[in-house]
């Protein structure tokens, strides 16, 4: 989901930094709501850990570069539904920024549109999660068919934003388009994959955690905890 260095040039990087100024004013907003409802101890750590989710994502996983950016299993979905939208949104900003301060500086300059391809589509899942997921259902007790819905709204807005700064930053040359069409394409997999990922690991919460109250390591919402 990177956008290449040299996708965007010159005056255009500003759009970038605009959108990511939205983005993270927005992520502020949802971080203070997360934390006056859970308290500021469970938001480090959850944080933290979504933190390390998202680098290890980045870095560890495979990624394969594919038309105008490369290929990530990002595991936001999973990330969203574990840990809640805030340190979600703060996983996936201070992932990226790590990766790019000690391992890829060159995408540094391209941080901003990144990080707002990142907490858009985050943003999205967000709304879209409630449309999808009935207020009284636990996380833990979703479908594969939600958490597919789920997958594809997240996938398919990281494809259409990278899309976006693509045309943005190249236009619309045969080159650039089917560049863009390989990258949409290769993307699909993942969409398969991920809500597979995310059912795994619902399931260990259903077999480890049946008794699992206000924990501050997850989400309240995971176990639908009242308190």
């Amino acid at each position: 989901m990177h956008i290449e260095p040299g996708v965007v040039n010159g005056a255009k990087m500003a759009l970038g930094y605009a959108t990511a100024g939205v983005t993270l004013s927005f992520g502020a907003k949802v971080v203070w709501e997360h934390i006056k409802e859970s308290g500021i101890a469970s938001f480090i750590v959850k944080s933290i850990l979504a933190t390390i989710v998202i680098f290890s994502c980045f870095e560890i996983l495979p990624h394969y570069p594919v038309g105008v950016s490369e290929v990530h299993l990002i595991l936001g979905t999973t990330i969203f539904l574990i840990f809640g939208i805030a340190p979600a949104m703060v996983g996936l900003a201070l992932g990226l920024l790590i990766q790019g301060i000690f391992f890829a500086p060159f995408d540094l300059p391209q941080y901003g549109i990144n990080v707002t391809t990142l907490l858009a589509s985050m943003m999205l899942l967000h709304f879209a999660s409630k449309k999808i997921i009935p207020a009284k259902l636990a996380y833990k007790d979703i479908s594969y068919t939600q958490l597919l819905k789920m997958s594809i709204i997240w996938e398919g807005s990281i494809v259409s934003w990278v899309a976006f700064w693509a045309f943005y930053g190249q236009g619309f040359g045969a080159e650039n388009i089917n560049n863009v069409l390989a990258f949409g394409s290769s993307y699909m997999l993942v969409v398969m994959i991920e809500p597979l990922i995310d059912l795994a690991l619902l399931s260990l919460v259903k077999a480890f955690y049946k008794d699992l109250d206000c924990n501050i390591l997850f989400d309240k919402r995971l176990n639908n905890c009242r308190v």
